[in-house]
């Protein structure tokens, strides 16, 4: 019997393992799935933690829920991916396989940065696991006004327009509270300008921080957090007070994949961006946060690229060369308030533009456009993610980008 082996039960592994079991015979095809733990975390709902607008227990369900029946599921702290004998050991077991796909993830590394263990958990928080969101949701409701600072350690990092939902609901949520007048919001980026090459969408979004009163420093690469003169400095001498700071740490991809020496010095996986085949390895396929890519590590990127790895697998096994069909597709809504929001579709080669998604012309979404609408989308995505993203099912949506119907200017 072949083996396919899955590392990771995230978005990217979940929805793979789930496509392959349904297009391959139980009799010829043993597919396992491993993770550490039982807990499946809905991460875009993290960043409404802190503001009250949801709570981390209803973020999390059990991963064994969503892999299908005839997949070994299996909680396990994998220990070394041994890619010369096609095994993985775990603590407790080794799993040899004929296919490997590699959806570690990614991790944060406060202890990357100089000076902020000091302040982590205590006048600096973070919202991008269930615990550092809780306590960042105890450190906002008891915030009495100052400067908040929403710092971007350095790049790459999980999903570009997290910070900057984060820093426009944090307008929203002081406002709520009837003192606004009383905080400072400054947004620090390494981006050139607030997101990554995106002349157009960072116009719209530089315009909407200003009209909120939002100050913005780029071009920010963090070289410490100073506890005792509460300040952040970046390589170029820019320094920034902060009474509360939320920062995005140094993110890393996960400690197994350098134990392995399967990463690039960067701590992740050199991956081919078309085929998403991991470069250096003949049968080992790569999703989500744990590639190389030059894309977004989001989750509308793993569910796009869990349907190319699919197709390329299967080509595969069935004699055929993987084909370089992934674009690096990425599509995000950016909240602005409770109850309005952005939304960016792009790829490698095309920034952000206007118009209407996903129907060319028709929508219901509007494209770098703050409606009601795309806030529905944004809180619509959470029922697609648990009942058709994850089992596998057909979106009926192409995992490439559709330009049809894209603008450089937007409507009158």
């Amino acid at each position: 019997m072949k083996k396919i082996v899955v590392l990771g039960a995230g978005t990217g592994g979940t929805a793979i393992a789930n496509k392959l079991r349904k297009a391959l015979s139980h009799d010829a095809w043993e597919i396992t799935v491993i993770d550490k733990d039982d807990n499946h975390v809905y991460q875009p709902g993290l960043l409404f933690v802190p503001f009250g607008l949801c709570s981390v227990n209803k973020l999390i369900k059990s991963r064994k829920n969503y892999i299908s029946n005839g997949i070994n599921f299996v909680i396990d702290r994998i220990k070394r991916i041994d890619h010369e004998k096609n095994r993985v050991e775990t603590l407790d077991g080794e799993f040899e396989y004929d296919w490997l796909i590699i959806g570690t993830g990614c991790r944060l590394a406060p202890e990357e940065n100089e000076g902020l263990m000091d302040e982590w958990g205590k006048n600096a928080f973070s919202f991008y696991t269930t615990e550092t969101a809780a306590a960042l949701s105890n450190a906002m409701a008891s915030f009495s006004g100052g400067k908040l600072v929403m710092c971007v350690a350095e790049l790459p990092f999980k999903c570009p327009v997290a910070p900057i939902e984060f820093i426009f609901l944090a307008d929203w949520y002081f406002k709520q509270k009837g003192m606004r007048n009383k905080v400072k919001l400054h947004l620090s980026t390494p981006f050139p300008k607030c997101m990554p090459n995106w002349p157009k969408g960072s116009d719209v979004i530089i315009a909407a921080a200003k009209s909120k009163n939002i100050s913005l420093s780029t071009d920010f690469a963090l070289q410490e957090v100073n506890k005792e003169g509460k300040y952040v400095l970046s390589y170029s001498g820019e320094k920034i007070e902060y009474d509360l700071l939320v920062i995005i740490p140094t993110n890393a991809g996960d400690e197994v994949i350098v134990e392995s020496g399967m990463d690039d010095g960067s701590t992740f996986i050199p991956t081919d961006k078309h085929t998403l085949k991991a470069l250096n390895h003949k049968n080992i396929y790569v999703v989500g946060d744990a590639t190389n890519i030059p894309t977004s590590k989001a989750g509308s990127v793993a569910h796009y690229e869990a349907e190319i790895i699919t197709h390329n697998l299967l080509g595969e096994i069935n004699g055929r060369e993987p084909e370089p069909k992934y674009d690096g597709h990425s599509t995000c809504y950016i909240v602005s308030e409770k109850g309005k929001a952005f939304l960016v579709d792009f790829n490698y080669d095309t920034e952000p533009l206007f118009g209407k998604y996903p129907i060319p012309g028709i929508g219901p979404f509007s494209l770098l456009k703050e409606t009601r609408m795309n806030w529905m989308g944004k809180l619509g995505f959470e029922w697609l993610y648990w009942n058709v993203l994850l089992p596998g099912k057909n979106t009926f949506l192409p995992p490439t980008l559709v330009k049809a119907g894209k603008k450089e200017q937007p409507d009158l």
